[in-house]
């Protein structure tokens, strides 16, 4: 385990991922038009190891399991219903051709609600900030490249960045609500039923044509075994 961060850390962090990768891209251009295959990998990989090693024994060991069961199946349809509006852009599926269709706002909406949910552990546990933020990069590098490449002003795209990196933080602060702590279980419960769902598909989808890729299967290894470091 490493030591509790400090509050303003835990807060600010996942945000910082999100600026930075922006930052990035208007920086080295080239970015936009990579897949992020490996750096996707790597984040599953951390995310779901998170999930197991740190959520996991927490939701299970402290409150009633059948409902706790219920409510990481609820968050598992939640968040195939959020891709449903922002067609995958979770795990890296962003096509440029419906940027001018009316597809920037149900994809912002979309990550703006799994953003401000996976915020929600972030106030009782804090480890989590480092899955959450790397977990971060890829798609704010993804989602950055769509808005920048959709012909939207630079400060139209900052902007709406800028928002989005605000959702993990408004997330942990709404996790910390004394009125909420009675449904916390159960909102960590929907929340790591997300976090399921997203890092799997990103780990199945990581390879083309289910061949092995060891570059890959490395990051992944890298990923989980770090996870358990922390």
């Amino acid at each position: 385990m490493t030591p509790n961060l400090p509050s303003f850390l835990v807060l600010t962090l996942p945000a910082f991922a999100v600026v930075l990768s922006f930052v990035v891209l208007l920086l080295f251009p080239g970015l936009r038009v990579q897949s992020h295959r490996l750096l996707l990998s790597f984040s599953g990989a951390f995310l779901l190891g998170i999930t197991l090693f740190e959520l996991f024994p927490e939701v299970f060991r402290e409150y009633e399991v059948r409902q706790t069961g219920v409510f990481i199946a609820l968050g598992i349809l939640l968040q195939i219903v959020l891709e449903f509006f922002s067609r995958g852009a979770e795990h890296g599926h962003v096509h440029r051709e419906e940027a001018h269709s009316g597809f920037s706002g149900m994809l912002f909406l979309s990550l703006g609600i799994h953003a401000f949910l996976e915020g929600i552990p972030l106030a009782h546990n804090p480890d989590v900030v480092w899955a959450i933020s790397i977990h971060k990069i890829p798609i704010a590098l993804i989602f950055g490249g769509f808005l920048l490449g959709s012909g939207k002003s630079l400060v139209k795209s900052g902007f709406v960045i800028g928002l989005f990196a605000l959702m993990t933080p408004l997330g942990a602060l709404f996790g910390n609500l004394t009125a909420l702590q009675q449904v916390y279980p159960y909102l960590l419960a929907l929340v790591i039923g997300m976090m399921l769902h997203v890092s799997t598909i990103i780990l199945f989808e990581s390879s083309k044509n289910h061949t092995v890729n060891l570059k890959r299967f490395a990051v992944i290894v890298l990923g989980m075994f770090l996870a358990y470091l922390l």
